[in-house]
């Protein structure tokens, strides 16, 4: 009786100790710091993007010296964001609003209390000097065209479910009738001229840039060609009059330093979209709410 009083004290000893031993990795695990369970990299897109240089600066005013932004692009990015939401794996990308990755995860953005990724910012249309002279329908147009976050996420959304870009902005326009018809509202058609629309291949700049294509070719009869390009030759081609416009200018922090070297060699025509925000992003399941989380304690 003593013999299996003793043995069954033992098991009970063992298993109180693997229980334990087991809870102190768990929250060992837990407990490490958000830049071991994403090996200190922060997911990025395409190097000529405003939004890297912006996050550059970040790891620098936040001190951040054991972190690496991982150069890509926004397919990339976004693909990596998918992957690690579906398995509930940390990580921590660079985002923006309006972007359908918002409405397709529950994310948020991290607190950025030094105002290193500046205030909300607009994105602006721009044209070519000469443009209005040469175009001045098309000029008309895209200086009255203006539209919402929301009616922009339901263009971004058709495509990342398998619709074509100019399939998902035909409908749009096609549903939207009266918005559209203000946009074109007594403008003279000028049937097979040649338009060039410059963009970079951000989502929301890829559903913009496609609507004002299908806008200005079945309302105004123009021919147009979409010139997918990054930033910087983006913001080149309308300054040396190789692309006719773009309205994909995020500003005033994002496209600042283009903004600055073209000036003069361009057409500000204003913003399109208000509300925009940049910054990093996680999923609200990960336990960080500020980039000061992530400096190294």
């Amino acid at each position: 009786m003593f013999k299996y009083a003793a043995k069954t004290m033992v098991l009970v000893s063992l298993t109180t100790l693997l229980i334990v031993t087991g809870c102190s990795k768990e929250t060992s695990s837990s407990d490490s710091s958000i830049g071991k369970q994403v090996n200190h990299e922060i997911i990025g897109i395409d190097p000529g993007a405003g939004l890297m240089k912006q996050t550059a600066q970040v790891l620098k005013d936040y001190d951040l010296k054991d972190w690496k932004l991982i150069e890509g692009s926004s397919a990339a990015m976004a693909a990596a964001l998918d992957k690690a939401y579906k398995d509930k794996k940390p990580i921590i990308v660079t985002g923006w609003t309006p972007h359908w990755m918002f409405a397709k995860y529950e994310l948020k953005y991290l607190n950025d209390p030094k105002g290193v990724f500046g205030k909300d910012e607009q994105i602006h249309t721009i044209v070519r000097n000469g443009f209005k002279k040469d175009a001045l329908s098309a000029y008309t147009m895209l200086d009255r065209f203006e539209w919402k976050a929301e009616e922009m996420a339901v263009v971004m959304s058709d495509i990342v479910e398998g619709k074509k870009p100019e399939e998902a902005a035909a409908e749009w326009v096609k549903k939207n009738g009266t918005k559209v018809d203000n946009w074109v509202k007594d403008l003279t058609k000028e049937k097979g001229k040649k338009l060039k629309l410059a963009y970079v291949a951000w989502d929301s700049e890829i559903a913009s840039t496609n609507v004002v294509k299908i806008v200005l070719e079945e309302k105004l009869g123009y021919k147009v060609e979409m010139l997918q390009v990054e930033a910087g030759p983006m913001w080149a081609g309308i300054s040396d009059g190789s692309a006719d416009a773009m309205v994909a200018a995020w500003l005033p922090t994002t496209h600042k330093d283009y903004f600055d070297k073209y000036a003069g060699k361009f057409e500000d025509l204003g913003a399109n979209l208000n509300g925009t925000k940049l910054g990093l992003v996680v999923p609200k399941y990960m336990n960080v709410d500020s980039i000061e989380d992530l400096k190294t304690k």
